[in-house]
């Protein structure tokens, strides 16, 4: 689009500067008189001087006006106005002066603007025939890689100092490293590196990042390219593009070629409906050749990033290939403290900021979320017009960013902001004297995003495994706002919609995959598959009868409604409490954890949620 308003802005140049030449050389004229007229002129005393060049004769009146007279070339002034008999003493009283026409205004005056405007259009089109050839060189390179160079050593280098977290991941990419840097030693007792690297994870958990810090710490080029990028509409252009990739980083090793997404060219070939197309099936074919085709110890490794490894080809993982595997699970809590420290390090923090509550407020946070929460707190800093960010500014980033931005143009009338604190207060009382529950953060009446109100409860360590007590507090957890509702007002509202669709959604989990029914046992009822085209589960392979499809439905009911007793009876023994929150909550509108455990005045059950200090 630049290049086309370059061109566009480049004829209209060249019209203008035609123009403004052609004005030059066309300005008016004086006035044009016949030689009969002159010699009148100067037969009444009206001619102050004639200046004759070639001929052509400049006129002077004594009224400061000019004419120009042409003549014949062989003729002289004086033998005109003696032709036409005009007194030679008064031809004498005329100021005569004779110039010579020069080669120079000659050219000037007649070639110049009948041959210039010709000569600029030839240039003009000689330009926009450049270009079009240009164009179409480009159209000749189509199959050239568009992958972008990170050369050794500059000033984008990222080392492993640069990455929190993932240590399991650093220390297996550090063989890569030392091959890179010391490849006889391995070549001494005959090992080969592996020729592919394939980092798997969720997004935002920092794999492209990881594979610059390779490259960073090795010291070598990074060749950077995108799947998408090697499939085009026309066919064969993957794989060329995909040939010209290796082939320049072959020229500059020891060197990395990192693939981003590699799935978007390396699902799996011949899935049926929608998962196969010829042309990423040749571009696939074509980076099996190509990583196959490795010489041993070539210097040329290549490492490939996706959130998607169960639909990647087989071929694609075999020996040979992507034979080395690196997982990069979420941060834990010391991860996350760690990235939040290597974010926090160019923005002014306040001095109540403590790191440790914020990593324990981000559960399941990746290494982008904690990126943005910072960055979100930085925003919301600068906007208020304050000089450092303050920790109540971070706490606010975080629900920006599980939540949404508050809606503080959603005001709610007083009733139903009393149905959303006693829905929020409902979950909250039952969470707080389970004996299994996280302990509650934070309880809000302040609209987020599509939610009325909010309940944040968080746990206080990382877990990997959970057991089904926990699972069903968390139902009841989750139902304890349809229940309060129920209890307070004998009907419920759409409040809780999200709330049911998630407690189905666990309840099913819980019955299906991860055997924690007592009737149906430790089996799991239904396999999900990939339609591979649309990229999500949308079919469900039923392997079992009818009757126990009776027999799932029943007991997910049994969980769900168990549950909701449990979250029902805990409401109605201490509805005192909630009553006495309730005018609090509506009062401040937020409630955090240490107010919301004074103001209820029950220690939790769980002794884990007990404050400190």
């Amino acid at each position: 689009m630049n290049k086309h308003l370059r061109t566009i802005l480049l004829f209209v140049g060249a019209l203008v500067l035609v123009g403004a030449l052609l004005a030059m050389f066309n300005t008016s004229k004086p006035n044009m008189i016949d030689v009969a007229t002159l010699a009148s002129k100067v037969q009444d005393d009206q001619v102050t001087s004639v200046t004759v060049e070639g001929t052509k004769m400049t006129v002077e009146f004594k009224d400061n006006t000019k004419a120009v007279v042409m003549k014949e070339p062989n003729d002289s002034f004086s033998g005109l106005l003696s032709n036409y008999g005009v007194d030679a003493a008064k031809a004498r009283a005329v100021k005569t002066d004779i110039k010579e026409a020069t080669g120079a205004a000659y050219w000037a005056g007649v070639i110049i603007p009948n041959v210039l405007p010709i000569v600029l259009l030839f240039v003009l089109m000689w330009i926009i025939f450049r270009q079009i050839q240009g164009q179409n060189s480009k159209a000749m390179s189509f199959g050239q890689s568009t992958a972008r160079e990170l050369q050794k050593g500059g000033p984008d280098r990222v080392t492993f100092a640069d990455v929190a977290g993932a240590k399991e991941a650093k220390v297996e990419l550090m063989e890569i490293v030392e091959f890179l840097k010391q490849p006889d030693k391995f070549k001494a007792v005959g090992a080969k590196i592996p020729k592919g690297v394939l980092l798997m994870g969720a997004p935002g958990i920092g794999k492209t990042l990881l594979a610059r810090a390779v490259a960073g710490e090795a010291e070598v080029p990074f060749v950077h390219i995108s799947g998408s990028e090697f499939v085009e509409m026309f066919v064969g252009v993957g794989a060329s593009r995909v040939r010209d990739l290796f082939a320049k980083a072959k020229k500059q090793k020891p060197c990395i070629i990192f693939i981003d997404e590699i799935d978007a060219v390396g699902r799996q070939r011949g899935s049926g409906l929608g998962g196969s197309h010829d042309e990423r099936e040749q571009t696939l074919n074509q980076i099996l050749v190509e990583m196959d085709g490795f010489e041993p110890n070539l210097g040329v490794i290549v490492i490939a990033a996706t959130n998607r490894p169960d639909v990647l080809d087989p071929a694609l993982l075999r020996p040979g290939r992507f034979d080395r595997r690196v997982v990069l699970d979420m941060p834990d809590i010391n991860d996350r403290e760690a990235i939040l420290n290597v974010h926090a390090k160019n923005k002014p923090l306040a001095k109540d900021v403590n790191i440790r509550r914020l990593a324990e407020r981000t559960p399941g946070f990746s290494g982008a979320d904690l990126a943005n929460l910072m960055n979100e707190a930085a925003i919301s800093t600068a906007r208020a017009n304050e000089k450092e960010i303050a920790m109540h500014t971070l706490f606010d980033s975080i629900e920006k960013v599980m939540l949404g931005p508050e809606r503080k143009s959603h005001l709610m009338n007083a009733e139903e902001k009393k149905k959303t604190a006693i829905h929020e207060l409902g979950h909250a009382i039952v969470a707080h004297l389970q004996p299994h529950s996280d302990p509650v953060q934070k309880i809000s009446v302040i609209s987020r995003g599509h939610a009325a109100g909010y309940t944040i409860k968080m746990p206080t360590e990382d877990r990997a495994m959970h057991t089904r007590e926990e699972y069903l507090e968390d139902i009841a957890t989750m139902l304890g706002g349809y229940a309060a509702e129920e209890i307070y007002f004998g009907q419920t509202t759409t409040g809780p919609s999200s709330d049911m669709k998630e407690v189905t959604k666990l309840a099913r989990k819980m019955v299906t995959q991860w055997g924690m029914s007592e009737t149906l046992g430790p089996r799991v009822y239904g396999e999900q598959e990939d339609m591979i085209f649309l990229g999500r589960e949308i079919h469900e392979n039923r392997n079992y009868s009818e009757k126990i499809a009776e027999l799932i439905d029943t007991e997910v009911n049994g969980i769900i409604n168990r549950a909701l007793n449990t979250a029902r009876d805990i409401i109605k023994t201490h509805r005192e409490n909630i009553d006495r929150v309730v005018d609090i909550l509506l009062e401040k509108e937020t409630l955090e954890r240490e107010a919301f455990y004074e103001a209820v005045g029950i220690p939790p059950a769980n002794p884990g949620n007990v404050l400190k200090g």
